[in-house]
């Protein structure tokens, strides 16, 4: 049997385009998930402040994931859970492995990836020191207090402020846990303001920007020492502004990576700005028929934006199926002055509604500003912003007459001081 279409994952991503390639005229459709229900990461984030976009009202994470899972509930799509996906190729097979079929190779007429994103880990930023227990990602101590019911330390010191990191600071504190500080690399947070408010200032827990971890010492086996040192505008350590603490436990929140082996296994062409494939205006890759959505393509900080790009992925994985691939020319969308990146990479203004949706991050904080887009020296469209910050995706539409009037092969978004 050959499906329609075959999500690779099963966390909100995977839910919505599913839903969405339902509704859009798909019958055949089959998720595969690693684990061993569906839901992905927000099964473990309790915490509330999911759904204000997508479903106007406050829910926690696991609701969030129960909304999709009823909405899946009432379509015909085929869930495969405690399945691997080891490999996809532009020949739109999925390969795939689990205890209870063994190995399979699975054939769709689309694909979309929803795979999601994984944690920096300490190996990947060199903290100096010992190695001993005690050190975990701020989402793998999420998941042993939420869903496994650990309690993973007492005393704790945070190195880095995204959200995760920022959310188990409150957490850790509910638990009984007294969290020391909360220590960040760059001069800015890397997380959204309300979290920086509810979970660090409503606890009286100290954000020390411009500071990283230096050393960690052990004492049989358990972190019980931790060195933190100011920065230079060089991110070097300044002598002499040494703070020590006593703790038990170092959690690291120092940025999201991307799933993508499978997409870079199959020769999909890749942004090394974003760590995700290029993808155009419907979230197609450059293999025909493979869409990408989500953390996978980018991280997103709220789950809301993942629900409605990945809405828009598995529809366009439906007119793919029942229509054909979009014909036309790309616009090449560029990232300019402190701008770090844009998705998506690539117009097809032909295939555009009435409007493209084009989301970024800025590089620095900005307060009064200008988002402005240009094609070459003409300014085309421009927006007004009060406030940027790179823990905070942004996000504008392209309307699609401003687009038809671009004769330029490429248009740059850029953002300044107003």
């Amino acid at each position: 049997m050959t499906y329609d279409l075959i999500v690779v994952g099963g966390g909100p991503a995977g839910l919505a385009a599913a839903c969405s390639a339902w509704e859009k005229g798909l019958k055949h459709i089959l998720i595969v998930e690693r684990d061993k229900e569906l839901g992905g990461i927000l099964n473990q984030c309790i915490h509330n402040g999911f759904g204000l976009h997508r479903f106007k009202e406050e829910l926690t994470g696991p609701e969030y994931a129960g909304r999709f899972i009823k909405m899946l509930g009432d379509t015909g799509v085929e869930v495969m859970l405690d399945t691997m996906v080891l490999e996809i190729n532009a020949r739109h097979e999925v390969h795939v492995i689990s205890a209870a079929k063994g190995y399979e190779v699975l054939e769709a007429k689309s694909i979309v990836l929803a795979m999601g994103c994984r944690e920096r880990t300490r190996g990947a930023i060199g903290i100096p020191g010992d190695r001993p227990a005690g050190v975990f990602t701020a989402g793998s101590a999420q998941r042993y207090l939420n869903m496994e019911g650990y309690m993973v330390g007492k005393r704790v010191v945070i190195l880095g402020s995204g959200d995760i990191g920022l959310i188990m600071a409150r957490r850790m504190t509910l638990e009984g846990a007294k969290v020391l500080a909360c220590v960040e690399l760059m001069p800015y947070s890397g997380g959204l303001m309300r979290n920086i408010v509810q979970c660090l200032q409503d606890w009286d827990i100290p954000l020390y920007l411009s500071h990283t971890i230096t050393d960690i010492v052990a004492t049989n086996g358990r972190v019980s020492h931790v060195t933190v040192h100011k920065l230079d505008e060089n991110r070097q350590p300044i002598p002499g502004t040494n703070l020590e603490f006593d703790c038990d436990t170092v959690l690291l929140s120092v940025g999201l990576i991307p799933e993508n082996e499978l997409t870079r296994a199959a020769g999909i062409e890749m942004d090394p700005r974003t760590n995700g494939a290029y993808v155009f205006e419907n979230m197609e890759t450059s293999v025909p028929g493979i869409f990408a959505c989500g953390n996978v393509v980018h991280v997103h900080d709220l789950v809301d934006y993942v629900s409605a790009e990945s809405e828009r992925a598995g529809a366009a994985a439906a007119a793919y199926v029942l229509g054909g691939a979009p014909a036309g020319d790309a616009l090449t969308v560029k990232n300019g002055a402190d701008v770090g990146y844009t998705v998506p990479q690539r117009i097809r203004v032909s295939n555009v509604p009435k409007a493209a949706d084009v989301f970024f991050r800025v590089r620095r904080v900005f307060k009064n500003s200008v988002i402005e887009v240009k094609a070459g020296d003409q300014l085309l469209i421009s927006y007004k912003r009060e406030h940027m910050a790179p823990g905070e995706m942004e996000h504008i539409l392209l309307p699609r007459k401003l687009l038809d009037g671009v004769s330029a092969s490429e248009i740059t978004v850029s953002a300044k001081e107003a």
